[in-house]
């Protein structure tokens, strides 16, 4: 009997251990910044992804959203996490990296029509090619995390502009493009003049005629009412669409590892509920365009487009940036 009591007493005790160690385990506040609007998939995925985490680490991690970038915009909040002033950002692509973390090389994988659909990108983004990207970015202080599909990038024109089937239709066409040089040079490769101009000023930039137009994907377009100010969607389908949340590098080594587990599931979480919908956005928008703000649906010559894209492409420049025939290969990959 005094051998049970002492088994008792031995078990309570490591379970006292136990408790006394999970509460001094330290908390995570983890402010979590977008140029999105409140009801955009980007930052409702953001939530998604608070309320996971905070559950999965019995509220030991907290990340707290900003969104229409109460924290900075694209640009200071990505220094932000680099710098580590700022925990997380979700508006982070491979065009910012190249030009912010002075890395050239990774810019190749936010180029027009270098992914084939969106199982193709995936396939290079999470596999061998996309975590050799990643794992060179890390040096600059940045850790990415996931990826979320954003959704297919269409041209999106004001009544002005006129009818787009072709890239030379786009000549002297002022094309809102990131102030990034990655970013301009899409607009060039489309065969437009690409404008520099921060998100939160493209609407009234639209609607006065600063720009022509800017490109992004539909449920954007819709969320930011750009449809309000433009006539045109071109489906041009350019570019699918990414971004890829990031947290800062150092922070990131200093959490627990199963901390880190459970960051790493609740954004797996949040991809499949982001993604879910943009695709079904996506889906309905072009027939809700029509109806409820009369804008035209422009079938293009996309093969002119990609003819045009390769072509801007295969100047030494870009190889000299990325690596002989990487654009290319990319392509190829099965």
């Amino acid at each position: 009997m005094k051998g049970w009591r002492i088994i008792v007493v031995c078990i309570l005790a490591v379970g006292l251990l136990s408790s006394a160690s999970f509460a001094q385990e330290q908390t995570y506040t983890l402010r979590f910044n977008t140029v999105a609007g409140p009801e955009q998939p980007q930052t409702l995925a953001m939530n998604k992804f608070a309320e996971v985490v905070e559950e999965l680490s019995a509220g030991k991690i907290k990340a707290k959203v900003f969104h229409s970038g109460q924290l900075g915009d694209q640009k200071t909040a990505l220094l932000g996490v680099m710098r580590g002033t700022l925990e997380m950002t979700i508006d982070a692509s491979p065009a910012w990296f190249a030009d912010l973390c002075d890395y050239p090389e990774i810019g190749v994988l936010e180029t027009p029509y270098v992914f084939k659909d969106l199982d193709h990108l995936y396939r290079v983004l999470i596999g061998p090619t996309g975590q050799k990207y990643w794992g060179e970015l890390t040096k600059s202080g940045l850790r990415v995390l996931d990826i979320w599909y954003l959704g297919t990038r269409e041209l999106n024109l004001t009544k002005k502009a006129g009818v787009v089937r072709r890239p030379e239709d786009l000549k002297g066409i002022k094309l809102r493009m990131p102030n990034v040089e990655a970013w301009l040079d899409v607009g060039r490769a489309l065969g437009a003049k690409p404008t520099p101009l921060g998100f939160g000023e493209v609407y009234m930039a639209l609607k006065t005629g600063t720009v022509d137009g800017q490109d992004n994907p539909l449920p954007t377009d819709y969320a930011a009412k750009f449809c309000e100010v433009t006539h045109y969607i071109v489906l041009s389908d350019h570019m699918i669409g990414f971004i890829t949340p990031v947290i800062n590098e150092k922070l990131w080594q200093s959490m627990p590892e199963k901390y880190r587990v459970y960051i790493k599931k609740a954004m797996e979480v949040a991809r499949y509920y982001q993604n879910r919908m943009v695709l079904e956005q996506e889906a309905a928008l072009l027939g809700k365009f029509v109806k409820d703000y009369g804008m035209e649906i422009i079938i293009p010559d996309k093969q002119a487009f990609m003819e045009n894209v390769k072509k801007f492409y295969s100047q030494p420049r870009f190889d000299e940036k990325w690596g002989k025939g990487v654009y290319a290969k990319i392509q190829a990959i099965e």
